[in-house]
């Protein structure tokens, strides 16, 4: 399947290089350098194992909107 016949409704898609695994019994995380930023996901042990992550692999991290929070680069949280 290639990945043009991939259909998702997330829009943000990061391309990054696994750099650690951190394998769990029921979850896993995953570091990912996309950059100069490091993105981190916990996605089940299970989902980890039938993707076949490697240390090294190159990955795309897919970020849905609704779970995205944005902070002011000078630190402000609005009122606080």
């Amino acid at each position: 399947m290639s990945d043009r016949s991939i259909k998702l409704s997330a829009r943000n898609r990061l391309p990054g290089r696994i750099t650690n695994i951190k394998t769990g019994e029921i979850m896993t995380q995953i570091e990912l350098q996309v950059g100069d930023n490091h993105v981190v996901a916990v996605i089940t042990t299970t989902s980890a194992d039938e993707l076949g992550l490697k240390m090294g692999d190159e990955a795309i991290a897919l970020i849905k909107s609704t779970s995205v929070m944005i902070m002011a680069k000078d630190g402000n949280i609005g009122g606080l």
